[in-house]
């Protein structure tokens, strides 16, 4: 994978602020979407909606932030349009 492309994802999907896809994990599913940047985003939002919440020793936590990532995710889904 391209280190700019790469650098890209984990600036859209916030991996300094919000770590959760190791470099590989994301080349994975970059590969598995065939090289699609949108499909790829698509994807690992959704991934990283399911459960994004951090309960810390001594029971302090930070919620989830399932709605923000559900909206991101929006932004890369393709319409499925197509000419006939």
């Amino acid at each position: 994978m391209d280190l700019e492309i790469l650098k890209n994802i984990k600036t859209e999907l916030r991996e300094e602020q919000s770590p959760f896809f190791s470099d590989d994990e994301i080349t994975y599913y970059y590969n598995k979407n065939n090289q699609d940047f949108n499909k790829t985003m698509y994807e690992l939002c959704i991934l990283k909606a399911e459960n994004d919440s951090i309960t810390l020793p001594g029971g302090l936590s930070m919620p989830e932030n399932k709605l923000y990532w559900l909206t991101l995710a929006k932004k890369f889904k393709t319409n499925g349009s197509r000419c006939l």
